[in-house]
């Protein structure tokens, strides 16, 4: 929970940074702000897609077991192949 709170904070500090460096006509802070606040909406979504995959495979174990191992016969057909 701290971090996404931290990832929110770091974004609106991102968007302030692009704002303050769109307001001067200074390039290198709109762009590092718009990495920055790029960066920390993009952690945020790992992060809740993460805790949305632990509860889903908390609710319904079973059905996590039969994705992963989907996933992994995938993963070993594009391996193997030559």
């Amino acid at each position: 929970m701290v971090s996404k709170i931290q990832d929110k904070v770091e974004e609106y500090a991102g968007a302030a940074e692009e704002a303050y460096g769109d307001v001067t006509d200074q390039g290198d802070h709109s762009a590092r702000g718009a990495a920055r606040k790029y960066a920390s909406q993009a952690s945020y979504a790992v992060k809740d897609a993460a805790d949305t995959i632990k509860q889903q495979v908390s609710d319904k174990p079973y059905a996590g077991l039969a994705v992963a191992a989907a996933i992994g016969v995938a993963f070993g057909y594009l391996l193997g192949r030559k």
